[in-house]
């Protein structure tokens, strides 16, 4: 039986936790903050309860997976899983609306066909064929086993696009998200869906390689799951089921530096001088400068993290409302602006967009609520991360809420009427919770681009020190951050052998 020490208690340190400890290692967390869960908060007050992080569930696989590993009791019997139908409604900005139903590929085509025209269904069809083929040459190094030292194989694109002939000048192929969108889509609608997906995730369309394409195909094909009781249940499932499997917490314990001892880490040291001993560290956050000092955690030529450069955070206004969640009222709306190059100059060049592509999440969920009589809803939009954009300054906060609440008009007739009560969260607040700097969020692994969208591996150079979470492989998103703890726990348990589920 192994010591292990696990720093963090997010969602990626929490998997390996409780996969390590049910492997018969004796597991203690230490969290920076008073509680578990990561970028999986809540905020409740007179009755109301909002999700501040992710609020959907995507690859529901992932945890099932967690769940049966480390224990009798399934998933579905910890949390209720409600399957989001349709998956999400789309306002365009000339006024088309379109409503994409879950996990049906005929009948998102035959909505795209009804809603758009133009055999819209057979080219956003034809698009997805070619992201499943991206899918399937990268789904095992890129998401199911841990980074493989000649990682530079990952920087050739697996998106097959296709080609488009120029008159005298050779033929060219779709090398981005927003290449994609001009030269395969067409239709500045499908240019829009596809730039919103990458948008949610915090990538670039002008600098997202064209296999983001697969984001949007498992989201279509594996379907959108809520947690009833809000995302938050499923921290707190994972955390109550490291807590039956021994998994000791320690809360308000900021760990200071790695204690390393013959060349491999063997502890932590926290904040107050503690030194807790370990003959493995799992590191659940981003690493910082003098963590281990005097040691390099990666070789030359290693990849490290995604360029800071692309770093995003989220802007969340949490609506308490008068006045019941209409029968017909959809869960996921995405309101999109007329000018996207606008909105992605601004979020990635540290400022604030105009008109931001704006998500609306109306849950059909009586915990989220005092009553029938009121409703809870949550406006989201991909934002730059604090730092380039002061989120403290109060004026800008209230300034870029009204913008959102301008926006989801669209999703939600009367919404301003109906506002009882505005709650803004921003990438400071992430920043402050988190320790991310600048409240930033870490966008998925993807292949190509040379390797540019890649994190850094699971294994450090350090021996007995290994990374889970978003800002290591496969990155971010909670799909991603549950793979991350897989990878750990597998490398811990079975050493340098260890390739991946089978």
């Amino acid at each position: 039986m192994a010591r292990i020490a696990v720093i963090g208690a997010g969602m990626g340190a929490m998997a390996a936790a409780a996969r390590l400890a049910v492997a018969g290692h004796r597991v203690a967390v230490y969290e920076r903050s008073q509680t578990y869960g990561g970028s999986l908060g809540q905020h409740a007050e007179e009755g109301f309860a909002f999700d501040t992080g992710p609020g959907l569930l995507h690859l529901p696989a992932v945890y099932r997976d967690l769940f049966v590993k480390t224990g009798k009791e399934p998933l579905e019997r910890c949390v209720t899983l409600a399957q989001v139908d349709p998956a999400s409604r789309h306002v365009f900005a000339d006024g088309t609306v379109v409503s994409l139903p879950n996990a049906s590929r005929a009948g998102t085509l035959a909505a795209l066909d009804t809603a758009l025209g133009g055999g819209a269904g057979a080219t956003w069809g034809a698009f997805l064929d070619r992201a499943r083929d991206a899918w399937d040459r990268s789904r095992r190094p890129l998401l199911e086993e841990p980074l493989r030292p000649d990682w530079q194989v990952l920087g050739r694109d697996p998106y097959p696009a296709e080609e488009r002939r120029r008159l005298l000048r050779p033929a060219r192929r779709a090398r981005t998200v927003a290449e994609i969108g001009s030269w395969e889509l067409a239709d500045p609608r499908l240019d829009a869906l596809l730039d919103g997906y990458a948008l949610a995730y915090g990538l670039d369309p002008l600098s997202a390689p064209a296999s983001a394409a697969l984001l949007p195909y498992m989201e279509e094909t594996f379907g959108s799951w809520y947690v009833m009781g809000g995302m938050r249940a499923l921290a707190r499932a994972v955390y109550e089921r490291c807590l039956a499997r021994k998994v000791e917490f320690a809360f308000g314990a900021e760990v200071a530096r790695i204690v390393e001892k013959d060349g491999r880490a063997a502890g932590v040291e926290l904040a107050d001088g503690t030194v807790a001993e370990a003959d493995h560290v799992v590191l659940g956050a981003r690493p910082w400068p003098g963590l281990v000092p005097g040691q390099e955690l990666w070789a030359d030529g290693d990849v490290t993290a995604r360029a800071d450069a692309g770093a995003s955070g989220r802007f969340v206004v949490m609506l308490s409302l008068r006045g019941g969640r209409p029968a017909d009222a959809v869960h996921r709306t995405v309101v999109h602006p007329a000018d996207g190059a606008d909105e992605r100059a601004a979020v990635f060049g540290g400022r604030t967009a105009a008109h931001p592509t704006v998500t609306v999440l109306r849950p059909d969920d009586p915990s989220t609520r005092p009553d029938a009589e009121h409703e809870a809803v949550t406006l989201m939009a991909t934002v730059a991360p604090h730092g380039p954009v002061d989120w403290t300054d109060e004026a800008l906060r209230a300034r870029f809420a009204d913008t959102l609440i301008d926006a989801a008009g669209a999703a939600v007739p009367g919404l301003r009427e109906r506002v009882l009560r505005t709650m803004v969260r921003t990438p400071a607040e992430t920043a402050a919770d988190t320790g991310a700097e600048g409240g930033a969020v870490p966008a998925p692994a993807l292949a190509g681009a040379g390797g540019a969208f890649l994190h850094a591996a699971n294994r450090t150079r350090l021996p007995g020190l290994l990374l889970a979470g978003g800002w290591s492989h496969p990155g971010g998103g909670l799909a991603h951050a549950g793979m991350s703890g897989a990878l750990v726990a597998g490398t811990v348990v079975e050493g340098d052998g260890f390739r991946g589920s089978q």
